[in-house]
């Protein structure tokens, strides 16, 4: 679907992106994280035909997304940019509708499709014009701007940007429904939450400089650690740490849960819960970024 190979940026004497290799599958949904800077934006550019990179070859589709002509191409991507303002005159339909004319879609398409968005993003303001928009209801109308061509790529820079959790949550969810439908998504984000809850891959990029693609299984095996926990109950003073009036034994092997249970069983103490915990994104994150 998405190739880039050996990918820098240059803007005069730095360099914001350093010989990227990437290769984004059809139908998944990859995220892409770093610090401020990073060069997340400037990536997600060059893969959407906006900037040139100073070398390397970026294919998108099969086509290189810089040369001849690909205007074809482009029709098939949708780019969200982090910053999206609206033309704040109009209605979210007229807004849309202006740009269905830009795309040169058919009135009645269009109509059909902009009622489809604005109903699958739960847009019922018909009279509303955007300018009275809560940030939550502009941000969902430019999703709809993103996705009024029905594009088979959506590049997606802070789609949650500055909203509250319940509009985050039902924008996690809408992207969970286009992943089905076989769009293929590129975000970044700064909630890594929602990167770790949603991202079929995660790409870690630290001033320029890709540090880890993978998914997030493979990166906690990677990067991560996987604790264990027992919490059980028993009468006796015992030198364990206590917890709500039980006592718990963490580890990370294995065979130290295994002797544990064990002596659970054997001094017959009372067994409350028995669990795992891995490595957050965030972890890993923070990790690389202060130890790399």
């Amino acid at each position: 679907m998405i190739q880039l190979e050996h990918i820098s940026k240059r803007y005069e004497n730095t360099t914001v992106v350093h010989d990227l290799n990437l290769e984004i599958k059809q139908g998944e949904i990859v995220g892409i994280i770093g610090h401020n800077g990073a060069g997340k934006s400037t990536t997600m550019k060059m893969i959407a035909g906006l900037v040139e990179p100073t070398s390397g070859k970026i294919s998108v589709m099969g086509q290189d997304i810089q040369k001849g002509n690909n205007t074809r191409i482009k029709q098939k991507i949708g780019y969200l940019p982090e910053e999206s303002p609206l033309y704040e005159a109009m209605t979210a339909e007229q807004y849309l509708l202006f740009f269905s004319e830009l795309y040169q879609m058919p009135r009645q398409k269009a109509l059909k499709r902009i009622d489809e968005l604005l109903t699958s993003l739960d847009l019922h303001e018909k009279t509303k014009l955007t300018g009275e928009f809560s940030k939550g209801m502009k941000r969902k109308t430019a999703i709809a701007r993103a996705l009024l061509h029905d594009p088979d790529l959506l590049i997606l820079d802070e789609p949650n940007s500055g909203l509250d959790p319940l509009t985050s949550f039902f924008i996690i969810n809408y992207l969970k429904t286009l992943r089905r439908e076989g769009k293929t998504i590129i975000l970044s984000a700064h909630n890594l939450f929602h990167v770790e809850t949603i991202c079929d891959r995660v790409g870690i990029i630290k001033n320029g400089h890709l540090l880890v693609f993978d998914t997030m299984e493979a990166i906690r095996a990677r990067l991560g650690k996987r604790e264990y926990q027992v919490i059980f109950h028993s009468d006796d003073k015992l030198d364990y740490e206590s917890i709500n009036g039980n006592y718990i034994f963490r580890a990370a092997e294995v065979d130290k849960i295994a002797e544990m249970l064990e002596t659970v069983s054997a001094k017959k103490w009372t067994l409350v819960d028995l669990s795992m915990r891995e490595s957050a994104l965030e972890e890993i994150y923070v990790k690389l970024m202060t130890n790399e």
